[in-house]
Parts: structure tokens; C-alpha cells; sequence
């Protein structure tokens, strides 16, 4: 089969996955009471492709997960909010892998925190109000926790799956 073929059937199927889990997610309570706080299962297939292709095609399964989710279940502000965190989480991901021999749960958790960042950052800009960033240790040590979560997650995937 071609590799090209390969590739774009593998997208497609990653591009499935995050969304449904993207869905699940929509379906699980806020955590800890802070808005904003969630698993971030989705991340499992970007973090995935980040590492088996480019950050290319991890961001083009973000981006499109983000507008299937946002369109389906969410609103321009839900949307505004993921892709800041996207965009934000994707590029330090993208810098640590290239540069560092970080581990996969390493990459998981600096994505998480600098996920968190970003939609902090966006929250901040549209409210105008710099109060939100009370909100900042918690948003860090869920996404250390969510971060190494889903990168174990995503060891485990990486085992599994051999393309």
C-alpha cells in the first residue's frame, strides 16, 4: 500500500479518535471546580503524532478536533480558548522534542502546563480582568497531573502501535 495512502488513512483514523475522546470529555464533570480543568484526552493522539510523524500533522488533527468539537458541543469561545491552548501547547512540545530527548511523559506535562498557559492567557484578554490568574497554580498542577496521565497513556499507545 502506499506510505502516502498509509499516512492519511492514519490521520483520518487520529483524527477520529480525538474527537471522540474530545466528546467523551464534554461528558465528564469540571474537576476540582475549576473551570477549564479536564483530562485533556484528546492530547493523546496529538502528542502521538507529534512524535510518530511532525508537528504538522499533530496540529492538523488538533485544529481539526478543536472545530468538530467546537462545533458540535461548544461555542466561538470554547473554540478561541482550545485552539490558544493548542497553538501554545503544541509549539512547546514541538520545541522540546526537537531539542531535548524528553521523555514522552516530559513532552505530556510541559504540554499540559503550557495548554493551561495558554487558555489562561486567552481568559485574561477577553475578560479583561487580571483576577483570573488566582486561577494559575491550580491550572499548573492539573496539568503536571493531567500531563503525566496522558503521557503514560500515550507510552502505552506508542507500544501497541506500530505503523
Amino acid at each position: 500500500m502506499n506510505s502516502r495512502l498509509q499516512k492519511t488513512a492514519c490521520l483520518g483514523l487520529f483524527t477520529a479518535l480525538a474527537s471522540i475522546l474530545g466528546y467523551i470529555e464534554t461528558l465528564l464533570p469540571v474537576f476540582a471546580g475549576i473551570p477549564g480543568v479536564k483530562l485533556g484526552l484528546a492530547n493523546l493522539a496529538v502528542l502521538y503524532l507529534l512524535i510518530r510523524f511532525s508537528w504538522r500533522e499533530a496540529a492538523l488533527v488538533s485544529f481539526a478536533r478543536i472545530l468538530i468539537i467546537g462545533a458540535l458541543f461548544g461555542s466561538l469561545f470554547s473554540i478561541a480558548y482550545s485552539t490558544a491552548g493548542a497553538l501554545l501547547s503544541l509549539a512547546v512540545m514541538t520545541l522540546l522534542h526537537k531539542k531535548t530527548d524528553f521523555s514522552v511523559i516530559a513532552l505530556s506535562v510541559a504540554g499540559g502546563v503550557s495548554h493551561n498557559i495558554g487558555q489562561l492567557l486567552i481568559a485574561v484578554l477577553v475578560t479583561e480582568s487580571d483576577v483570573l490568574f488566582y486561577y494559575a497554580p491550580a491550572l499548573m498542577v492539573s496539568g503536571v497531573l493531567t500531563g503525566i496521565l496522558i503521557g503514560l497513556l500515550t507510552s502505552e499507545v506508542q507500544k501497541r502501535i506500530r505503523l
